[in-house]
């Protein structure tokens, strides 16, 4: 059996949109086509996700308050730097791989909950930088455990679990697509 290494994440701060991105979205389903990053055959890896979280920040303050704000979060899954390993993957990887951009978005979805909650000073883009590398912490830790629990898809009953707890989860926060 192939062995997976857990997925990349390109955790980010700001908006880069010179690298090619999809945005989370809850009708789009990977595809092996997204993944359009050179396999690393030094690894055991049959495929990669690389996603993480990106955030923008606009603010209009006066020197002693905080006007207004407009914040957004995105889950972004990365083709460039995403790849698989043709003839060694099926649908159960695909699967797997899907689930990694879903739990992206998880965590998009916890962070703007704790932005919505928090209450912003002046001193805003230090507080969103905090908020920010906490989430980014949380998701690569979700991500690791992800991958230990499942054995990198190939723990059938895991997988499942995750599937389940992740969609309970997603919907559980869709007020904060």
């Amino acid at each position: 059996m192939y062995k997976l290494l857990f997925a990349i994440l390109f955790i980010v701060l700001g908006n880069y949109s010179s690298e090619e991105q999809l945005v989370w979205d809850e009708d789009y389903r990977l595809s092996w086509s997204d993944f359009r990053g050179k396999p690393q055959e030094n690894m055991d890896a049959v495929a990669i996700t690389a996603s993480g979280l990106s955030s923008s920040l606009s603010a209009t303050t006066t020197s002693k308050r905080l006007v207004d704000y407009t914040i957004t979060i995105t889950a972004n899954f990365y083709p460039e730097k995403s790849w698989f390993k043709p003839g060694r993957v099926d649908e159960i990887v695909l699967a797997h791989e899907q689930l990694h951009f879903d739990i992206t978005e998880l965590n998009a979805r916890k962070l703007r909950k704790r932005i919505a909650e928090f209450r912003f000073t002046l001193d805003i883009k230090a507080e969103l930088g905090q908020l920010v590398k906490i989430a980014n912490r949380n998701l690569a830790e979700m991500q690791e455990q992800y991958d230990g629990e499942s054995n990198y898809s190939m723990t059938v009953e895991a997988q499942k679990k995750w599937q389940i707890y992740v969609k309970e989860e997603l919907i559980r926060l869709s007020n904060y697509k």
